[in-house]
């Protein structure tokens, strides 16, 4: 097993994070923080509707062909929890995981787009070690996916690669929380990261979005409960409750958390880490599922989650702009800090990636391409 950094790992990372002190903050510098374009349309139900919708919110970001023509790209999806989770006895693409329709036709058209080779990630909660089976756990065809585009691959990211070896993600800068994190290879070696997101809120991070979907990269082996002391784990244990809470550091295999003293709340952590992950892992291309979803919390864990019907759908090329879009068109302001909703008990990852110098949070500043914010919002509080 891989784990260590090598002298050729330090080398890099010391020049990642040479390279933060030069990028981040990028406004310390004059330079304007990017405000990319955001797309934006109303899309009712799931069904035919739904390639089009989401070929015309590519088409409006200049295009997919330009992002991944040639490229292997890997795509996060949100699909949090147990398979036995349920909000109301619902399908659980219907309220707190990404629609399957939505991630066949994602797939579908970033295959036609030139995409060499497709992988879907998860880091799932399954004891098979299989993406594949715990989508069939859940009801799903997987062959619906691999059947819609030339070359599809499928990763259980909550392990290492087939031979156990996880490869280090250093964080520009030095991070927020941690100055790197050990990861399975799929998210280092791709050429092109799409977070396919769902919209919801969240309880510990306020909102999770195109942003809140890469804490889960992160696996539960080396960062969760349960996880070996001296090496990653052979199978999942628990979720990732230490980077919650930091009641214990990951596998000293990976690099311990940047200050052990700091604060031990899951509103200051969960914001810290997903920052760091997005400062480190770029996000090339962000969709958000918003046709139908949950309100008042991200998962049926939370006894106030619920379902909603928004019936829209959310594209952009930097997940700050479209995060910041999304949380308007859920009825919040992007630009609230923390004791103000959503994020009444965290910070907010917004202002901290926005501060990192990854995109503007500010939506006098953003192109809104499509339906406008105001068409297209709802109150998720009181939906």
């Amino acid at each position: 097993m891989n784990v260590h950094a090598n002298r050729r790992e330090f080398i890099q990372g010391f020049g990642a994070a040479l390279a933060g002190l030069a990028l981040a903050p990028r406004h310390t510098f004059g330079a304007a923080t990017p405000a990319p374009p955001v797309a934006v349309a109303k899309c009712m139900e799931y069904g035919p509707g739904v390639r089009p919708t989401l070929s015309t919110l590519f088409d409006q970001l200049g295009g997919l062909s330009r992002i991944v023509r040639g490229k292997t790209v890997a795509v996060k999806i949100n699909m949090t929890g147990h398979t036995t989770d349920r909000v109301q006895g619902m399908p659980i693409g219907m309220t707190h995981w990404v629609h399957p329709e939505v991630i066949g036709n994602a797939v579908h058209l970033l295959g036609q787009a030139g995409a060499r080779r497709i992988i879907l990630v998860e880091s799932s909660l399954s004891p098979s070690r299989s993406l594949q089976q715990f989508m069939s756990d859940a009801g799903w065809n997987p062959h619906d996916f691999a059947s819609a585009a030339p070359r599809v691959d499928f990763v259980d990211s909550n392990y290492g690669d087939p031979g156990g070896t996880y490869k280090r993600l250093w964080v520009p800068g030095g991070g927020l929380m941690f100055r790197a994190y050990d990861l399975n290879p799929v998210y280092t070696d791709c050429d092109v990261y799409v977070s396919l997101a769902k919209l919801k809120e969240h309880a510990t991070a306020g909102v999770t979005l195109s942003m809140k979907n890469s804490f889960g990269i992160t696996p539960c082996t080396i960062y969760g409960h349960g996880a070996g002391i001296d090496k990653p784990s052979d199978v999942v244990k628990g979720s990732r409750g230490m980077l919650h809470e930091g009641d214990r550091q990951p596998s000293r295999t990976a690099l311990s958390e940047n200050d052990p003293n700091s604060p031990r709340q899951p509103g200051y952590r969960v914001p810290r880490v997903t920052a760091d992950l997005v400062h480190a892992r770029p996000i090339h291309l962000a969709v958000i599922d918003g046709i139908h979803t949950v309100a008042g919390g991200e998962g049926p864990w939370i006894k106030r989650c619920r379902p909603v019907h928004a019936g829209v759908l959310v594209a952009g090329t930097n997940p700050v702009t479209t995060d910041a879009v999304a949380t308007a068109l859920m009825g919040f302001d992007p630009m609230a800090a923390r004791g103000t909703a959503p994020f009444e008990g965290c910070d907010s990852t917004l202002k901290l990636a926005e501060d990192l110098g990854i995109g503007t949070r500010d939506l006098n500043r953003i192109e809104v391409i499509g339906t406008p914010i105001s068409k297209a919002r709802i109150d998720f509080r009181n939906a």
